[in-house]
């Protein structure tokens, strides 16, 4: 996915950030719910991606269709999907996915103290894919055309008897809806779902000269004090910086506020 629906999916994720905190793994499922709905049916695709209709006219199809069938979380989040431009009708189910997906990986996220659910929910998955892609025969029953659904999800189940809902809920998805993929391919898409969320609890900061203990440690406290989660953090000194400090945690960017944040940080390491 690029281009417009690059920044489509960017903004909806923005969006999704803010139902996440109460989220549960019911929200996930009824995006799935959504996504089959809209992987059956090409000519709703095309009818929501359509740039010629307004948002709203958009707004009143999803209320038509599933407004009654699933949560008010779940409406919300497929109106900020149809609000926004897509490239291609494809790239609305693929975000979609994207969502879910998210939705899930946070709902671990919640229920492990943080890094360690994801950590957790990451170690299922790899897992999976461990078995799977070490058997020729798994893959081709969990990719039989002729055999049920229900059965193919019991058997991907039963490869990993100890996951946690979270887990159990990606797998099953990846394997009663592959969406042209291969079982433990859509699995690994998830994996680095996992794996850029993990990246909200890493810290990789750069200073123009080594900190002492007591500033390292004033560091890791401002720094947890201003993300408001405990972070793993990694210091990295950088001559070339001149003074000051260097933070980066996830995908966040530098800009006037974290600037003004930093610089209160700075403060804080000098007191």
């Amino acid at each position: 996915m690029a281009g417009v629906s690059s920044h489509s999916l960017a903004s909806v994720r923005e969006d999704l950030e803010s139902r996440l905190p109460g989220a549960k793994l019911s929200l996930a499922e009824d995006l799935f719910g959504v996504l089959a709905m809209l992987d059956s049916n090409a000519g709703l695709r095309r009818a929501l991606t359509d740039p010629s209709r307004s948002g709203k006219d958009k707004a009143v199809l999803v209320d038509q269709l599933i407004a009654n069938r699933v949560s008010p979380d779940a409406v919300g989040v497929v109106k900020s999907l149809v609000s926004e431009r897509w490239a291609s009708a494809r790239d609305i189910g693929d975000a979609l996915e994207t969502l879910a997906a998210t939705v899930v990986i946070s709902v671990a996220e919640r229920g492990g103290t943080g890094v360690e659910g994801l950590e957790r929910l990451e170690t299922e998955l790899h897992s999976f894919m461990a078995v799977v892609g070490s058997n020729h025969e798994l893959q081709r029953a969990l990719s039989e055309a002729q055999a049920s659904t229900e059965s193919k999800v019991s058997l991907a189940l039963k490869l990993v008897p100890h996951a946690g809902e979270a887990g159990r809920l990606l797998i099953s998805q990846a394997v009663s809806a592959p969406r042209g993929l291969k079982p433990a391919a859509l699995v690994g898409r998830f994996l680095e779902l996992v794996a850029a969320r993990q990246q909200r609890w890493i810290a990789n900061v750069s200073v123009s000269r080594p900190l002492t203990e007591s500033q390292h440690t004033k560091l890791i406290a401002g720094l947890n004090a201003m993300y408001g989660r405990e972070l793993k953090v990694n210091v990295d000194v950088n001559p070339l910086l001149i003074g000051g400090v260097r933070v980066s945690v996830g995908d966040e960017m530098v800009d006037s506020t974290v600037v003004t944040r930093l610089s209160e940080l700075r403060r804080k390491m000098a007191g």
